[in-house]
């Protein structure tokens, strides 16, 4: 099994310099999305006091041009502070913190995606939308290779590891654990975990959210994720699906309401959103992986527990179907519905616009409609 030196570094010694008093001082953790549309960066500064809202952090730079976001000749880009998490690396008072990237004029990077979203979600306020993702993925050792996979092929076809237990179903579960309890430390929304179907595949839930705090706890349980997989020396895959064959591959499903659709007679708004969006599947399978469908159509192939990237549908308790409808959700004629269809590395702020474009703006046709700042 193939994990990187750095894990070998003893943790004990390093904790002696963790256990040394700060001062007054503060580290801040400034957590970008790079170029790629999946990439997480990051780098500290120190602050002087604690800061206890958004508005105490500062602005901050970085090198554009090693990031895919800039050429060297202009390369300063600008970190605008979003949200703020507890630090569960460094402990309180610390924090990470979640940042927009804004080219040197000042305009968002084509892979700041939250800016845009942040507008849609402010339209719609007043419907409560919310939103819940459950993010696959793959623990993977440095060679590439699924952790705890024999090294010269595969382990027993796929039906004892969904939500398995033992040492020979459930590889890696300490990750999981370690990662479950620093985002509960942190204060991002993650409200469930399971092994799922594939050998090495995991998955957390992350809501119920608001509008656009869906994105942002997303990320920055991602990016947890990949901090605690840095530091066991594995590595964390979104590929949505990293094993080709008879392997599960990883989706984000998302699970999406609003205020009127959780109230009593809400189906029918459930359904008038279905229907939306079966008349903008193009769209949506656009817009539900960074490289515009083409990573998903790896995974939606019409087996392995998704539909036919081609073709949409839905259907009450259908795992095979574009959106799915909860049993329980039709029986009590209200709730949310799950739209399937979103790859393990989407960028939450597309899909979650989309999902409010399409089911509540009413837009149709397979471009985003442009919004100006007066009709918010």
């Amino acid at each position: 099994m193939a994990t990187s030196e750095s894990a070998s570094l003893s943790k004990t010694v390093k904790q002696q310099y963790m256990d040394l008093p700060q001062g007054d001082k503060v580290q801040a953790m400034y957590i970008w999305i790079d170029g790629t549309g999946e990439g997480l960066r990051c780098k500290t500064r120190t602050l002087d006091s604690e800061p206890k809202t958004i508005d105490d952090l500062p602005e901050w730079n970085f090198d554009g041009s090693s990031t895919y976001q800039s050429e060297g000749s202009n390369s300063d880009m600008y970190l605008i502070p979003a949200a703020m998490f507890r630090d569960p690396f460094r402990k309180d008072p610390n924090k990470l913190v979640l940042c927009e990237v804004l080219k040197y004029n000042r305009k968002p990077t084509e892979t700041n995606l939250r800016l845009m979203c942040k507008m849609i979600m402010e339209m719609v306020e007043n419907q409560v939308p919310w939103f819940g993702m459950e993010q696959e993925y793959t623990i993977l050792g440095t060679d590439g290779h699924p952790f705890g996979w024999p090294s010269n092929g595969f382990p027993g076809p796929q039906g004892p590891y969904y939500c398995g237990v033992g040492a020979d179903k459930a590889y890696g579960r300490d990750i999981v654990e370690a990662h479950y309890r620093a985002c509960l430390y942190a204060g991002v929304k993650i409200c469930g975990t399971n092994a799922e179907v594939m050998p090495a595949q995991w998955e957390f839930q992350v809501g119920p959210c608001e509008g656009i705090n869906m994105g942002d706890h997303l990320w920055a349980a991602r990016f947890i994720l990949h901090r605690v997989c840095e530091d066991f020396g594995v590595v964390a895959s979104f590929d949505p699906k990293p094993i080709p064959g008879n392997w599960n591959g990883a989706g984000c499903h998302t699970n999406f309401s609003t205020k009127e659709m959780r109230e009593d007679g809400g189906l029918r708004g459930i359904e008038d959103s279905i229907e939306k969006l079966g008349r903008r599947h193009r769209y949506h399978i656009r817009a539900y992986d960074p490289k515009g469908g083409l990573d998903n159509a790896r995974r939606l192939t019409g087996h392995h527990e998704t539909s036919n990237i081609h073709e949409f549908s839905a259907g009450v308790a259908n795992r095979g179907a574009s959106i799915r409808i909860p049993r329980s959700v039709g029986q009590d004629k209200k709730g949310y519905f799950e739209d399937r269809r979103p790859s393990a590395n989407c960028d939450p702020y597309a899909v979650t616009e989309a999902l409010i474009r399409t089911c509540l703006l009413s837009e149709e046709g397979e471009e985003p409609k442009e919004y100006s700042k007066s009709t918010e």
